[in-house]
């Protein structure tokens, strides 16, 4: 008899809690102003973190740009024959680091430097060329980080023809210092607003729970269970999550269609084909799932909190 009874709550189970989802959602229709104000605050403040995300998300797609840009310069001894140029410029082409190589002779950087330093006449009084020739290396972008591409650097100039590699490391150290720097900023005000949205969802539901205080305590006398009377609380908290996760996930969307048509005139003006990348369908998707999260978490810490303390009296 027993485990009919079991299965018979077990079948009922999730009707009642469908029936206590919906009523949830009932009550926050039927306070339409107070929770629309809410769901903007939640909706906004999910908003701020999602948009830092993107900013961090394009700004690695520009440095990934630099990073791939970024060349090792190599100066060959004077004493390098043409043969031994080319037979060195084969090799380093066999190095799965670098991506491409490029031979500048020392006559067409004579040429090239008489070009650009306007001391053309002075230069055709030098007996012999001064300039060494030179290869450009380009490293792979999994190679171009700059410790990476320091190890590199230390291992081209041990080529017997090299007489000096140059690399300035320092731009791509900033540059990485400060994509972290960045990265940490967003997490810790990601952390702060995520926070801020649990406080709000926990503060609303314990407002929602002093309001209903005496209907609480009458279904308690009735013996009602703390779990029952906590339910439609905590689906409130994941209708909140919902509705705050849609609503920036709309804004989001439209600040990166309105940000795209200015970053588009920018482009344009200094000839580059860079897009704006927004949020795609799956982050859409942990947005959303990540609102619902902090939802329940705030509704939660609440109904522990207060429910446990309302209990009927006998007065």
């Amino acid at each position: 008899m027993s485990k009919v009874i079991l299965l018979q709550r077990l079948s009922t189970l999730p009707m009642r809690h469908l029936q206590q989802a919906i009523g949830s959602l009932g009550d926050l229709w039927r306070t339409p102003l107070a929770s629309m104000m809410t769901i903007l605050v939640l909706g906004i403040s999910l908003t701020l973190p999602t948009t830092l995300h993107l900013f961090v998300k394009n700004a690695e797609k520009i440095t990934q740009q630099w990073h791939s840009a970024s060349e090792i310069t190599l100066f060959l001894k004077l004493s390098t024959s043409a043969k031994s140029a080319k037979n060195l410029l084969q090799k380093l082409q066999l190095y799965p680091e670098i991506s491409k190589v490029s031979y500048i002779s020392a006559e067409q950087a004579l040429t090239e430097f008489k070009l650009l330093s306007g001391f053309g006449q002075a230069l055709d009084y030098l007996e012999n060329n001064p300039l060494p020739a030179t290869i450009l290396v380009t490293p792979t972008k999994r190679s171009s980080q700059a410790d990476v591409v320091k190890n590199l650097l230390s291992k081209l100039e041990k080529h017997r023809e090299v007489e000096q590699g140059k690399l300035d490391l320092d731009w791509l150290t900033r540059l990485e210092a400060m994509a972290k720097l960045l990265q940490d900023i967003v997490i810790s005000l990601a952390f702060l607003l995520c926070l801020s949205v649990v406080l709000i969802i926990g503060n609303t539901i314990r407002l929602a729970i002093l309001d209903q205080k005496d209907a609480i305590a009458v279904m308690k006398l009735v013996g009602a269970t703390d779990a029952f009377i906590q339910r439609p609380f905590l689906y409130a908290g994941v209708w909140y999550g919902i509705c705050g996760g849609i609503f920036a996930i709309i804004a989001e969307t439209i600040l990166a269609q309105y940000l795209t048509a200015s970053l588009n005139k920018l482009t344009y003006l200094y000839h580059s084909d860079f897009v704006l990348q927004g949020l795609g369908f799956v982050e859409s998707l942990w947005l959303l799932a990540f609102s619902i999260i902090l939802g329940l978490i705030g509704s939660y810490i609440s109904v522990r909190q207060h429910i446990r303390g309302i209990e009927p009296t006998t007065d």
